[in-house]
């Protein structure tokens, strides 16, 4: 998707924004479509490095047999099958609570999009192993909610840190009143953010 828009409002509202939108250039943050797979890729990688946590994903997936992963088709794996791949005992359990609640519609995955971004919070936040932090990333990545600002994510409070020159790690109100200014596209702000780490 093209953000050329939602970044050059940024740049007018937030001038140390800007330096790090003029070095970074477009934003690329991308979209997931398949809500299921995202959300048990989200449970299974918590607490793990990028490749470790695409190893074991991989090796989730492998379990499924060329079946599509579903609800109906991940709650046919044993518990036992999941741990055997690396999966903890509490995230094997999450996964398949995952499937459950799809399955009964506590969480429905066909119609969450309608909801607003607080209510989805709610609904997703009824599956064990789902905090807030890991639906504000589904807000973000799956949905692609615009104003979404992840205050518990410790990339964003590192890059408030380095772009706003501070010398200790900003409170959740100090992050909530600098971006205030990028509403409605705290999303955008976000992304910058934690690209901004990645660079000098």
């Amino acid at each position: 998707m093209n953000y050329l828009k939602e970044s050059k409002y940024l740049t007018k509202k937030d001038k140390n924004l800007k330096l790090v939108i003029e070095q970074i250039g477009e934003c690329t943050l991308g979209k997931s479509e398949n809500y299921f797979h995202s959300l048990c890729d989200a449970i299974v990688s918590q607490q793990l490095s990028v490749k470790a946590a695409d190893t074991i994903f991989k090796r989730f997936l492998g379990l499924l047999d060329d079946k599509i992963l579903s609800p109906e088709n991940l709650i046919q794996i044993r518990h036992e099958e999941l741990r055997a791949i690396g999966c903890s005992n509490a995230k094997a359990k999450y996964v398949i609570n995952l499937a459950e609640c799809c399955i009964e519609k506590i969480v429905d995955l066909d119609n969450i999009h309608h909801l607003n971004d607080e209510e989805v919070i709610t609904q997703l936040t009824q599956v064990k192993g789902i905090g807030r932090w890991t639906a504000e990333m589904f807000l973000m990545f799956s949905l692609n909610r615009l104003n979404v600002l992840p205050v518990d994510d410790l990339g964003i409070k590192k890059g408030f840190m380095k772009v706003y020159n501070l010398s200790e790690m900003p409170t959740k109100s100090q992050m909530n009143e600098i971006a205030s200014h990028w509403q409605p596209y705290r999303t955008i702000g976000s992304w910058y953010l934690w690209r901004s780490l990645e660079s000098k």
